[in-house]
């Protein structure tokens, strides 16, 4: 693979929130998990653990677990002014969601904190990237895109499902995950169900500087708040699909 085959595939990747119910070959998970543990990390910690569910009992209970994190969601959610709910919660849970719950395999990605040890000792008493621990939640990040990017080559389409303390609890119990492990993301695989619209991305020139930062692209508060705004109505359409499914259902 060049450059320009690698640009393409990062800039052709899509959050698939609509599967179709055929399977997806196990040499296929396998490969991605492969390209997966080769993923950086900090000091080569390699904090990574993934659970692979294919059961489709054990994948509805994780649906429904979800569907609460939602509802506990939306109770925060519509606290915001309408123009800046997140597209999924405009106008509150519709039935039938979350769009991946036919999604044939999903990948509980764990991390075991433990292993911030593998870094000098001063990223735990100091900031550094972010924080204490930072190194270790970018390593979790890095195996994540890497799977995202691995199914994207092989024709599937994935979604980045986060994991809040509530629903980690649930997963916890139900996938018998030690108490010293974390749960950070799900990613549902399969083959897409609609071909996702294309998305969005700010120009290079927007926010590339050289030997220093240019003042002249800084972004006052308001000229962030537009931006949201426009970046909610730009985001509308990738998830109208699974939208219009659940009204449907209504």
């Amino acid at each position: 693979m060049n450059i320009d085959e690698f640009v393409e595939l990062a800039r052709t990747r899509r959050s698939v929130r609509r599967f179709k119910p055929d399977p997806v070959p196990d040499e296929y998970i396998e490969k991605m998990l492969e390209a997966a543990r080769w993923a950086q990390s900090g000091a080569n910690a390699q904090p990574w653990e993934f659970i692979v569910v294919k059961n489709k009992g054990v994948k509805d209970k994780i649906v429904a677990f979800h569907e609460e994190h939602r509802r506990r969601a939306w109770a925060i959610e519509k606290t915001r002014i309408k123009e800046l709910r997140h597209p999924a919660y405009t106008d509150g849970i519709k039935p039938g969601s979350p769009g991946f719950k036919n999604a044939p395999v999903f990948i509980v990605v764990c991390g075991d904190p433990r292993t911030i040890q593998a870094s000098v000792l001063i990223t735990h008493f100091l900031a550094n990237e972010g924080g204490p621990g930072a190194h270790f939640l970018k390593g979790i990040g890095n195996t994540t895109q890497i799977i995202h990017l691995a199914a994207a080559s092989l024709g599937l389409g994935t979604q980045w499902v986060s994991v809040n303390v509530c629903l980690e609890a649930s997963l916890k119990k139900l996938l018998d995950v030690p108490d010293e492990l974390a749960i950070h993301t799900i990613i549902p695989v399969g083959y897409p169900a609609i071909v996702p619209p294309a998305s969005y991305r700010r120009e290079r020139e927007e926010f590339v500087h050289y030997e220093k930062y240019d003042q002249t692209k800084f972004r006052s508060g308001d000229d962030v708040y537009e931006y949201l705004v426009d970046l909610r109505l730009r985001s509308h359409p990738s998830y109208k699909h699974y939208i219009k499914e659940d009204k449907s259902k209504e």
